[in-house]
């Protein structure tokens, strides 16, 4: 594994679809977005917590707590612009995973450390039959093959020069591995786990409350 690493933990959004900031949202006693901070914390020398604007009156457990931008890529660097120059690989782990296990930042910093890789993701592979489709009212233009397709997650590990490299035009994209890819850097992927769930809806918090119980 290389040394020194930091994480980036991305809780700056306004929870629309959510309907409120699930970040601060209660998990067993403790805000969603500290669990995902003390996740970070098994391989992470050092955390960087984004939270909203005029949110920044508690850093988490992080060590440095910054706003976030208008998009996730926004906020991404400005936590990114946090993290000492010197550190060599950076986490980028959204708030919104608070279940992420140990096992898959081990899992991703392992892959990074192959030679010529830039970045890892872990992910699952896709399972539902995919649809394209057009239109208004919707119809099936096409039936999309899944088998080379993945659902990506986080925690992505990147080398930490790479990801500010890439981060460096202010493009936006959906996750970071996708600034890094458009680099022509490659991306592996490990195995991710269907546990780790993305808080997207309230109903999804109720299962992340029955996971840590079950």
């Amino acid at each position: 594994m290389v040394q020194p690493v930091w994480a980036v933990v991305v809780a700056a959004g306004s929870g629309a679809r959510f309907g409120r900031k699930k970040q601060f949202e209660q998990l067993g006693g403790r805000p969603v977005v500290e669990w995902s901070v003390a996740a970070c914390r098994t391989y992470a020398l050092g955390v960087v917590v984004v939270l909203p604007e005029g949110e920044l009156t508690d850093d988490f457990g992080a060590d440095a707590v910054v706003a976030g931008g208008p998009t996730r890529s926004a906020s991404v660097r400005h936590g990114l612009a946090a993290v000492p120059a010197d550190v060599e690989v950076v986490i980028v782990h959204d708030a919104a995973r608070p279940l992420a296990a140990p096992s898959l930042f081990a899992a991703v910093l392992e892959a990074l450390g192959e030679p010529g890789v830039a970045g890892a993701l872990c992910a699952v592979p896709v399972s539902d039959t995919l649809k394209r489709v057009a239109g208004d009212p919707a119809v099936v233009v096409a039936t999309v093959d899944r088998r080379e397709l993945w659902a990506v997650q986080t925690p992505q590990a990147f080398r930490a020069d790479v990801l500010r490299r890439a981060h460096a035009g202010g493009d936006e994209a959906t996750d970071d591995a996708a600034l890094v890819e458009a680099l022509g850097a490659t991306v592996r992927v490990v195995p991710g786990d269907t546990a780790n769930l993305k808080l997207t809806t309230p109903e999804d918090l109720a299962r992340a409350e029955l996971l840590l119980v079950g």
